[in-house]
């Protein structure tokens, strides 16, 4: 399909994201011009181990890179930003992001060898234009700093690409959510609110990071060995949670794993890690204190074979083993597709005496995302006149299309991949659809082309 963006149209071309969760990379037009809004990447799991990282075929907009203004992102984290040193020399334009993601795509970008990408840093709640495009960053809640919506403008109207998001009313760090800002866009010129479906199938709402502090502490309490937490990586506000449970508690914090070392890092770098709290174990010390008196957090949440919970549940890790009488708590969600893995997991450190605490036993964990009152709140605050879920399998995208249904929303519109649909005054209109796929990383570190028959496979069980 030839698509070229008039000047009286908006259109919106999800490549990746939309009718599966991960990977997500979507395209703006208008008025000849692209604007891209995230570039992520999912994983094979155990379904799929030959395809360990994945990302959206960018082939329709790299060969439009001339028209293509720049990439904005709206958080951190690797499902909206882990493809962009993978995809940056397709695709040669400026990046836009707040604080925080920038320091870590400038992190990617060079160790990738990338060292000529410009990217722009926006001040939070900045507005700022790119090409016919004015964007607006709008303060969230999720479970990493700076997430944000994004209130794209045209000549047209508007559009609130809501990005990852929760409603957090006690955030452990960061900003509390743009409610001011959010109620007030019922008076901008919108076309469609473009919406995270990931929870759109929970009912009530998710919930504050900040309730659990006391669950997560009654556990540290009752146990007599180390407590060793797994958890994503990103998770700031989940890490800064433990470190204050151990502090309170009397044990001494460290984390461990490469990428939560660096995290820490970047969130010591923005400001996002407290001064208050004790200063954190060297991980090459862990081993030497008594059980009793460890907490530590570390890599694994996902059974990934190399992180670091897998190489100490089965003594390959250099700095600290497991004793019978220690505890593991898995702080985080079982991300579909690594099911089997995380089971194998946790079935191991059991067999050896190891006590596993998930949130099937104790409230250790929320989720970053909105579910169904939470979304119905954004609803009724924004009022918008059509919905456009993404960030979802078809189940999450028709949950959300339902609850925008019943909030009155006159127009709930779901599409898939690839599909250019024009938002307009009079509601979405699906205008055909541009070829899609799947990227994957070689051993080598090359992408080649994810076959037709093994991504038809893909969505199957995505379904």
């Amino acid at each position: 399909m030839h698509v070229t963006p008039a000047s009286d149209e908006t259109l919106f071309v999800p490549l990746g994201g939309t009718g599966e969760i991960g990977m997500n990379l979507n395209l703006y037009g208008h008025d000849g011009w692209w604007l891209a809004v995230d570039v992520g990447i999912t994983f094979g799991g155990d379904d799929f181990p030959d395809y360990d990282v994945m990302m959206a075929d960018p082939a329709f907009i790299a060969h439009r890179r001339e028209r293509l203004a720049g990439v904005v992102l709206t958080h951190a984290h690797e499902d909206h930003l882990g493809a962009l040193p993978y995809l940056w020399r397709r695709l040669r334009c400026p990046v836009y992001a707040t604080p925080f993601t920038a320091a870590l795509a400038r992190f990617k970008l060079a160790r990738a060898g990338i060292d000529d990408a410009p990217v722009t840093e926006i001040g939070l709640g900045e507005r700022f234009e790119v090409g016919p495009f004015a964007v607006e960053y709008i303060g969230m809640t999720h479970s990493i700093p700076e997430p944000n919506a994004l209130l794209i403008t045209t000549a047209c109207g508007a559009v609130l690409h809501t990005g990852d998001w929760k409603l957090d009313d006690d955030p452990v760090i960061g900003r509390r959510y743009d409610h001011r800002r959010l109620l007030s866009l019922r008076r901008e010129p919108l076309l469609a609110v473009v919406c995270d479906s990931t929870n759109a199938v929970v009912p009530g709402s998710t919930g504050s990071e900040s309730s659990l502090f006391a669950p997560l502490r009654e556990v540290a309490e009752q146990s007599h060995g180390r407590v060793l937490v797994t958890a994503f990586s990103s998770n700031i506000a989940r890490l800064v949670t433990l470190a204050r449970v151990a502090k309170s508690v009397g044990r001494r914090f460290g984390v461990i794993g490469p990428a939560m070392e660096r995290m820490v890092a970047f969130a010591r770098g923005a400001g996002y890690w407290p001064d208050d709290l004790p200063d954190l174990v060297d991980p090459r010390h862990l081993g030497f204190l008594p059980p009793g008196e460890v907490l530590a957090a570390c890599t694994g949440s996902q059974g990934e074979a190399t992180s670091a919970l897998a190489r100490i549940a089965t003594d390959r890790h250099p700095y600290l083993l497991l004793d019978p009488r220690d505890t593991v708590i898995f702080s985080s969600r079982m991300i579909p597709g690594n099911e089997r893995s995380v089971e194998r997991l946790q079935a191991h450190l059991k067999q050896h005496g190891v006590e596993v605490v998930t949130d099937a036993h104790a409230h250790v964990h929320v989720s970053g995302h909105p579910a169904e009152a939470d979304l119905r709140r954004l609803y009724d605050w924004v009022r918008p006149p059509a919905v456009i879920p993404v960030h979802g399998t078809p189940r999450h995208l028709a949950a959300n299309a339902a609850i925008a249904t019943d909030c009155h929303v006159p127009t709930a519109c779901v599409i898939e991949n690839g599909d250019v649909c024009r938002l307009a005054k009079t509601g979405p209109e699906v205008l055909g659809q541009v070829d899609v796929g799947r990227l994957s990383v070689t051993a080598d570190g090359q992408l080649s082309r994810v076959p037709a028959d093994v991504l038809r496979t893909m969505r199957r069980t995505a379904h």
